[in-house]
């Protein structure tokens, strides 16, 4: 059996445009040589994949084979695009997925020096959720992946950030007057005192009251510019890590709980079969070079205990 790809990008493309007309206008080829195509496929299936002459309805079997086809041409599809973008040597784009916060802080000094010594290169930056970077990164719909650090998470993947945990309140609200009448230290139970807004980062948190809470919870978002929006217009208070802090100006309130004290991991990681182009592999070190000179900083600001 001799069955070439061609033949099933024909078959597709027929299949699913239910005329053999249509189908020779999208493929650029006259409807005989469209016609002479399906039946090099048949010959080598040893099968017909259509109930009539009109190609408008699919056998039992054509319809089997249709879904192979799909598969089979959009790996080519993938596999050639990702081809192009490794022959664009240092220029070409760079596609970057991450949790919201991370762009927020971890990522925007690193693109500012990347576009001055990178002028060449595109980078376009989409915010999600963690579950929704391993699906791009899993599906070749980006290169480099950053997110919320999980046991499950495969292939190639360097730890670049490690960030406590606290709850974003607004000044004047419930929870900053409880934290100024107390004067103790604060705890995850002050998110009883609003509504609590919903994100991923609340699932981290190991506290009865956070469940409760979250089941309860009838606002949620995903992206750290809309929960801060949210707070600041009174809707309540939610999750972030430590880091959004430097981004939360004085209309917005901050405190760590110990009980327990909770830190949140990111990952960056990379889709191990595919290789990075010269651009993406680029701007992966200097992520890294950044996270590394961060901790450099770190390290000699923390006095020796």
């Amino acid at each position: 059996m001799a069955i070439k790809l061609e033949m099933l990008r024909v078959f597709r493309v027929v299949a699913e445009r239910g005329s053999l007309a249509e189908a020779a206008a999208i493929l650029h080829r006259t409807p005989s040589a469209v016609s002479m195509t399906l039946a090099q496929l048949e010959d080598n299936i040893g099968a017909t994949l259509f109930e009539t002459d009109r190609k408008n309805r699919l056998t039992k079997l054509g319809e089997q084979i249709l879904a192979e086809a799909v598969r089979a041409t959009d790996v080519f599809a993938s596999s050639t695009e990702a081809i192009a973008r490794l022959t664009r040597s240092s220029g070409g784009t760079v596609r970057v997925t991450a949790v919201p916060s991370a762009i927020a802080t971890l990522l925007l000094p690193v693109i500012t020096a990347f576009r001055t010594t990178h002028p060449e290169v595109r980078l376009e930056i989409s915010d999600v959720d963690s579950a929704a970077v391993r699906r791009r990164i899993r599906f070749d719909e980006a290169d480099i992946g950053i997110l919320t650090a999980n046991a499950d998470t495969q292939g190639k993947r360097v730890a670049i950030k490690r960030d406590v945990l606290g709850i974003v309140f607004r000044p004047g609200g419930p929870i900053a007057r409880a934290l100024d009448d107390r004067g103790a230290a604060p705890s995850w139970t002050l998110l009883g005192l609003e509504p609590l807004i919903l994100n991923p980062l609340c699932g981290l948190v190991d506290h009865a009251d956070i469940v409760r809470l979250a089941a309860a919870c009838n606002l949620q978002a995903a992206n750290t510019t809309a929960l801060l929006s949210f707070v600041r217009q009174g809707l309540g208070a939610t999750i972030l890590p430590e880091s959004v802090v430097t981004t939360l100006g004085a209309d917005l309130g901050f405190c760590r709980p110990a009980d327990p004290e909770t830190q949140r991991s990111l990952d960056m990681i990379c889709n191990p079969d595919r290789r990075l182009s010269p651009a993406a592999e680029t701007f992966w070190e200097a992520v890294r070079r950044h996270v590394e000179a961060e901790d450099r900083r770190s390290a000699r600001s923390c006095p020796p205990a």
